[in-house]
């Protein structure tokens, strides 16, 4: 959840930011983002370095404590 929500605060934070900010690796938080993507809450809009994150359906909020791991 806590990547979620630094996704909507910053749609165009990085894998390293992230986890410098949550205080996780960034293999945890790849995971987590994997599983985000699996469960159709999160995509990425645009290349790796210029792009940015996109919350899909807020309706699966659900989704998001079922896949999160923090």
């Amino acid at each position: 959840m806590e990547i979620i929500r630094e996704i909507i605060n910053d749609p165009q934070i990085s894998i390293v930011e992230l986890s410098q900010k949550i205080g996780l690796g960034t293999t945890a938080i790849e995971n987590n983002i994997t599983k985000f993507k699996e469960k159709g809450i999160l995509k990425r809009v645009g290349p790796a370095k210029g792009g940015h994150w996109e919350i899909i359906d807020e309706s699966k909020n659900e989704n998001i404590d079922e896949a999160s791991e923090l």
